[in-house]
């Protein structure tokens, strides 16, 4: 559930784990993502072939990962009171370390780690990110996410 806490609290949730609900990536999501970047690798969208590559089956595109990790985070957030909206800031670094299989499922873990005020109605806030798939013990990818809030 997104929390909405004064600035001077934010703190108090630094260092907190939070762990998003399960989500399942079908093959019919991976196909959409390939359309709408133009990504249709074999390896993504090809099954026949796949099942003779390395992983025997299709697998997610790891931006298509990166990509669910925000949003699988959006309701479990704590913002800033007064914030009007949140915008996607970057990221500090990105590690894809496990494929993710067409079928599987996948879940955030985020931990808060730093909240800046940069003045004018701004805060950043510094999100360590890793997505689980279930059933492995190597996560999907781990990410550092900045996200900027606006009053």
């Amino acid at each position: 559930m997104l929390q909405s806490v004064p600035l001077d609290e934010m703190k108090n949730h630094l260092g907190k784990e939070m762990v998003s609900d399960w989500f399942q990536i079908d093959q019919g999501r991976i196909d959409a993502f390939a359309d709408c970047t133009g990504d249709h690798q074999w390896i993504h969208v090809n099954r026949e072939l796949a099942k003779k590559g390395p992983y025997g089956t299709t697998i997610a595109h790891g931006i298509l990962t990166l990509c669910l990790a925000q949003w699988l985070t959006s309701s479990m957030r704590v913002m800033p009171a007064g914030s009007k909206m949140v915008l996607n800031y970057g990221y500090n670094r990105v590690r894809f370390l496990n494929p993710v299989k067409a079928g599987s499922r996948i879940r955030t873990h985020a931990v808060l780690r730093q909240v800046e005020d940069k003045g004018d109605g701004r805060i950043l806030v510094t999100t360590e990110l890793t997505i689980e798939i279930e059933g492995q013990k190597k996560p999907a990818l781990v990410a550092e996410t900045l996200a900027m809030f606006l009053a």
